[in-house]
């Protein structure tokens, strides 16, 4: 099994940053990737970025040139760099990782509990 905890939302102003991290613990081999979705209330979840274990990255289209996705292999740890925040960013996001588990072949996605992302004047 494996465990994701994400740390870092919370409320900035309009034009602000935040930096997001997550980390992934438990009975892991290997991490393929890991990114980051975002559901705001009455909308469907949407990917906002993810990093494979390559280090090739993928952006949603409204946070291209502000978001930053980042990974400490070492630590199984994935960041997400926030800048120049708006408030149609507000939402809960949730750490993903597409990991293989110690003694399987087999590929399992596990998610965060999701942190609350909230921006406002």
């Amino acid at each position: 099994q494996a465990q994701l905890v994400e740390s870092g939302g919370g409320l900035v102003q309009p034009g602000g940053s935040l930096r997001l991290s997550c980390v992934a613990s438990g009975s892991i081999f290997s991490i393929n990737a890991m990114g980051w979705y975002r559901q705001a209330p009455g909308k469907e979840r949407e990917l906002v970025a993810v990093i494979r274990s390559g280090g090739s990255t993928n952006y949603a289209d409204s946070v291209k040139g502000r978001f930053t996705v980042s990974r400490d292999n070492a630590k199984n740890t994935v960041y997400l760099e926030m800048n120049s925040l708006k408030p149609e960013d507000t939402a809960v996001y949730s750490c993903y990782a597409a990991l293989t588990l110690e003694g399987s072949d087999a590929r399992y996605e596990y998610w965060g509990q999701g942190t609350q992302v909230t921006v406002s004047s």
